[in-house]
């Protein structure tokens, strides 16, 4: 039994004065933290002509986790494989107090595999910066779903079990939303607060990964070769040490969108694109990678559904092997608010 814990945060909006003395107008001296409580508020401040803030100090949540994941692997001669495990399906509940949110997760979909997943998640959210740390790495539960020779003809092992592939995957993504007091992404992601008008933001950030891919190549050749004979085509050859390890640090750039397209509806997709650079820079190792964020929400400051699509595309190139890679989590949750604030406890 698998069991995963996510942790998940957001900023809360916090208050604080700013004192004048006497009739020279001169700044009084503040403490250092109440100069950080200021700096902290501003990350918070919105327009509540376009979003609704929370009303609520805490709430209750039942979600489903699907986790999907897909390796392209290349050589030079043009062979390719396709390496993926069965989806990992979880369920469990989520408690939350205002900036704090807790959940605990059961992989019922491998509950008694021995399955070798772990998958780690933790995110900040606030109207004006997001953060998104991660950390995944699969066993040996792989499945071949596609295999060709470098003429592009089909080798008949689909869906055949392979337990020579491993991959891992670690790292953060850095946002920083620049229209960010009309337009909310924990609207579309964490549901702590509402968009009342349809609005966008470009979205500018930072990011690295370090990826650690290994292959068994002398068990993928007994396994596909035999096929390839059969075929009378070339066997199957990768390279005989197929084990990878790159570290990319990328700069991004993208567009988010929040349709208000009804009364408690929102509908919202983001869009990220990240130029990224191995550790050994050179124009060589450049690569072009992408996140993107679909979310379909139903909010009444009380109760609130929907569901939530996160993808991330990662690519790695070199002249004797290449991999494309693809991972993402689909959400599907709904949830109760309770505990009103002080300020909405008359509305």
């Amino acid at each position: 039994m698998k069991r995963v814990l996510f942790l998940i945060l957001f900023f809360a909006s916090v208050s604080a004065s700013a004192e004048m003395a006497d009739s020279i107008a001169v700044p009084e001296k503040r403490p250092f933290f109440k100069r950080l409580v200021e700096v902290v508020k501003e990350f918070s401040r919105i327009d509540t002509n376009y979003i609704e803030p929370q009303h609520y100090n805490f709430t209750a949540m039942l979600q489903n986790t699907n986790t999907y994941e897909s390796y392209t692997l290349r050589n030079e001669q043009g062979q390719e494989i396709v390496l993926s495990p069965e989806p990992s399906i979880r369920i469990g509940p989520y408690i939350g107090w205002r900036w704090l949110f807790l959940g605990y997760t059961i992989d019922v979909s491998h509950l008694n595999s021995g399955s070798q997943l772990q998958d780690w998640n933790l995110s900040f959210y606030s109207n004006q910066v997001g953060v998104d740390l991660f950390y995944r790495k699969t066993g040996e539960d792989y499945k071949i779903r596609l295999a060709k020779s470098s003429d592009d003809i089909p080798i008949p092992v689909k869906d055949v079990s392979f337990g020579g592939f491993r991959a891992s995957i670690k790292g953060f993504n850095l946002y920083y939303i620049l229209n960010h007091k009309k337009f909310s992404y924990p609207a579309a992601f964490n549901q702590s607060t509402c968009q009342k008008i349809s609005a966008g933001s470009p979205l500018i950030g930072i990011g690295y990964t370090k990826h650690k891919l290994t292959l068994d190549t002398e068990e993928l050749g007994k396994m596909v070769n035999r096929y390839t004979a059969i075929l009378g085509i070339d066997p199957i050859d990768f390279p005989n040490s197929a084990e990878v390890n790159f570290t990319d640090i990328a700069v991004s750039g993208g567009y988010a969108y929040n349709w208000v397209f009804a009364k408690n509806w929102l509908a919202a997709a983001s869009t990220e694109k990240n130029g990224e650079q191995e550790r050994n820079f050179s124009f060589s190792n450049f690569n072009f990678d992408g996140v993107g964020r679909f979310g379909l929400v139903w909010n009444n400051t009380r109760w609130y559904a929907g569901s939530s699509l996160i993808l991330h595309t990662y690519r790695y190139s070199k002249s004797q092997f290449s991999t494309n890679s693809i991972f993402g989590n689909w959400n599907i949750y709904v949830g109760y608010n309770f505990g009103k604030k002080r300020e909405y406890r008359n509305r």
